[in-house]
């Protein structure tokens, strides 16, 4: 057995209430390596086609990989897998904190979930001990509160829970799968299929908190060094002082801030200073204002020394804001602030803590109420639809409420309980045009218009837009390899990247570029690494350290050609998934206000994605990936150069 790993993968039916645990061969282990290419492995081998992602055919897994729990930054993150109810294809999610390295302490590698369990239960490993347990008296509960009500029936303050919220139970489609409260398996709708089968938490208890390593000497040469290096990289100690909220500023700046569901990408320089990490930074040592003072702090996953995890600690209209709820990250407030056109903090804030409460994702959530807001504004949704809620541009309060009735799946909160997609086909009347999302996934909050290689990712990609499977266009401009050589030049080369390109254009080596980071960051999540520690460009670390971590923990000399491998495997698992259930290169699409209606206002006025460019650039990607250009399917030849004939086979290729 490889060092970094227990062998063993714990399976849950819970129709029957069967536990089993599995110890996979070394050859699966090194083929398949952990998170989400693991997990993809346990959902071909254990879900149909055409199953119902609510049904008991549907395969939940928990994947964590050989690294996961050593001592170094960024390794404490586990990925879920199984069939989205939003996109109907492969659902994929990571999160960090401290349950993935208590998982690893408590004896497993992965845990499989199947079947729907007859009433609601938890499941509870405590230092390799397993058991379902009653969760009736959990059900309904906010996260908050079913921590510390099991802390208290388990007598144990450092057990660490993954739980769904009262949204997840209601099968709310972009329902979250939580940990402390404030970490979330947030995309895909990974909560809903966990509220499906009525499974409350799984709550875990490590024993030993030391990982057996094939070389810790060689590690601590790698690490070490890095330490002192996150103050002195200016990328890095930004994320660490003001988290990713940090970026806001600076995006509204080039106008690519998206404003009022993706009209323009500019709120202006003070209103977006509001929300912004810097600003808010600064004035938080000044002691903030007298009559709302905001408290901070950072926190962190388990072994990070990085802490880029903000909390926040105030109120909003005499309702408090738990700092145990976490605070808003970039992409939170952007959706629940630029996107809804609204500049007050507190209430972002407000809004960031009832999603974690009731285990929702912020994108989807945030974003469904700024396509609402865009509903009633052009006359397609009025008050006898909302319950006499007025709808509007910059209106906090409206908002919260909105939000409040959908968590809830109350009055049009049902409808919008569906997503943004789904709740446009029930309003019609030219609805579809408002919905900014692709494959039923809302957009996070970097815009195509302004990074094009991001057009083509947010099309192409397997689980629908997002902005966390590849390296961003500034990240490849020749000025900034000429500025930082030794990341953004030579980490680049390590993947073989040398051809920097203008950061507005979206040619060959453009593509290439985004194919090529899209296939490191798969990597990253297979191999449950942070990427905002290890990556190809701006990280901590680059993809030639990850290497040498990987190499010294695990024993399995491993190169970046070696990581590469990796991500390009499980790229074509996601893809080969999504043909498997029919969702073709028809899904590969943007929606329509892109391409057909400029932005307004501020840097980027009158900008938009120029459709002949883009399709030119799909047809290239699709190339390069090694894609059918008709179906946008993986061909057999590209399925087994990884190894993945057997996909081809199931495919019928």
């Amino acid at each position: 057995m490889q060092y970094g790993y227990t062998g063993k993968i714990l399976h849950v039916d819970l129709t029957n209430g069967v536990i089993d645990i599995e110890e996979p061969s070394d050859e699966l282990y090194r083929m398949y390596v952990g998170g989400s290419a693991l997990g993809l492995y346990y959902l071909f081998a254990n879900t149909p086609a055409g199953a119902d992602p609510y049904g008991p055919d549907n395969t939940l897994s928990f994947m964590l990989s050989g690294v996961t729990g050593a001592p170094i930054a960024g390794q404490s993150r586990a990925t879920v897998v199984a069939k989205s109810p939003i996109t109907g294809g492969a659902g994929d999610s990571q999160a960090g904190g401290f349950w993935p390295a208590e998982l690893k302490f408590a004896g497993f590698d992965g845990i499989v979930v199947k079947g729907i369990s007859p009433k609601p239960v938890y499941l509870w490993i405590n230092r390799g001990e397993v058991e379902l347990r009653d969760a009736e008296h959990l059900w309904g509960k906010p996260t908050l509160e079913v921590e510390e009500l099991l802390k208290e029936e388990l007598e144990d303050t450092r057990i660490q829970v993954a739980q769904i919220g009262p949204a997840g139970e209601q099968l709310v489609r972009f329902a979250a799968i939580m940990n402390m409260a404030s970490r979330a398996h947030g995309r895909t709708g990974m909560g809903a299929v966990m509220g499906s089968k009525r499974l409350k938490a799984i709550v875990v208890r490590g024993g030993k908190k030391k990982l057996p390593m094939a070389d810790p000497d060689a590690l601590r040469a790698i690490m070490q060094p890095s330490i002192p290096a996150i103050k002195e990289d200016e990328d890095v100690w930004a994320l660490a002082q003001y988290g990713t909220l940090g970026i806001l500023e600076s995006q509204n700046a080039v106008g690519g801030l998206p404003t009022r569901s993706y009209r323009s990408g500019w709120m202006g320089f003070d209103r977006a200073a509001a929300i912004g990490g810097e600003r808010l930074f600064a004035d938080l040592l000044r002691g903030a204002s007298e009559d709302n003072q905001m408290k901070e702090g950072r926190h962190t996953c388990y072994s990070c020394a990085v802490r880029c995890k903000r909390v926040v600690e105030s109120e909003w209209q005499g309702k408090a804001i738990n700092p145990d709820s976490g605070g808003p990250e970039y992409e939170t407030a952007s959706v629940f602030g630029s996107y809804c056109d609204i500049d007050d903090p507190w209430a972002i804030s407000y809004a960031n803590q009832l999603c974690n409460e009731f285990g929702v994702d912020t994108i989807a959530a945030g974003a469904t109420m700024a396509f609402a807001i865009d509903c009633f504004e052009s006359g397609l949704l009025t008050t006898d639809d909302t319950g006499g809620v007025e709808l509007g541009w910059g209106n906090a309060e409206s908002m919260i409420a909105l939000l409040e009735m959908t968590l809830r799946r109350e009055g049009i909160g049902d409808v919008l309980a569906e997503g943004s997609a789904r709740a446009a086909a029930h309003i019609g009347n030219g609805a579809e045009d408002l919905v900014i999302a692709t494959k039923g996934a809302e957009f996070p909050a970097h815009m195509p218009q302004v990074k094009p290689s991001l057009a083509v990712i947010y099309a192409v990609n397997p689980f629908g837009a997002d902005h966390q499977s590849s390296e961003h266009d500034p990240g490849y401009t020749p000025e900034i390899a000429e500025a930082e050589p030794e990341k953004y030049g030579a980490r680049m080369a390590e993947i073989g990247l040398t051809d920097q390109q203008p950061e507005d254009v979206l040619n060959r080596a453009k593509v290439q570029y985004a194919l090529t980071t899209q296939y490191a960051y798969s990597a990253l999540d297979t191999h449950d690494i942070c990427q905002f520690v290890y990556g190809p460009a701006w990280q901590l670390l680059g993809m030639g350290d990850l290497a040498g971590v990987i190499t010294a923990v695990t024993g399995d000399e491993t190169t970046v050609d070696d990581l590469m491998t990796v991500g390009v495997r499980r790229l074509n698992m996601l893809r080969a998934f999504n043909a498997r259930e029919g969702i073709t290169r028809e899904a590969d699409t943007l929606p329509k206000r892109l391409f057909d209606e400029p932005l307004e206002g501020g840097p980027t006025d009158g900008q938009t994605v120029d459709r002949a460019t883009f399709d030119a650039a799909l047809e290239m990607y699709y190339e390069m990936a090694g894609w059918d250009p008709i179906t946008g399917n993986p061909t057999r030849e590209t399925l087994e150069s990884v190894q993945l004939g057997w996909l081809a086979d199931e495919l019928s290729l």
